[in-house]
């Protein structure tokens, strides 16, 4: 199992749609209190126990850093975890913030 990549386009367009996707933001938790991507969960040591519990596997997942590199890193390891479908957000929360900064939940 693998992860793909994912452009912000597609997720603003999966999101419009309200496409059923689980999204997780694996930044600190000051950066992620300070903005994140309206819908997004915080994901670290601590919750990822209960996130995997909690979603099921046929579910999409969309793996958000700060730029696009380490979520790549836990998009792997998710899919690892059986995930059948598993996504790194290209240009991660700093990109997503540029394009579209009306879409920013704090």
């Amino acid at each position: 199992m693998s992860f793909q990549h994912l452009d912000i386009p597609t997720l603003q367009a999966w999101l419009d749609e309200g496409r059923k996707t689980a999204l997780v933001d694996i930044r600190d938790p000051m950066s992620y209190a300070q903005g994140r991507i309206p819908g997004s969960r915080r994901l670290d040591n601590d919750s990822v126990g209960a996130f995997l519990d909690e979603t099921p596997a046929e579910q999409p997942v969309v793996v958000v850093c700060y730029h696009g590199h380490s979520s790549q890193q836990a998009a792997a390891w998710l899919a690892g975890q059986g995930f059948a479908e598993v996504y790194s957000l290209d240009g991660g929360f700093t990109e997503w913030q540029l394009r579209d900064p009306d879409r920013v939940e704090a």
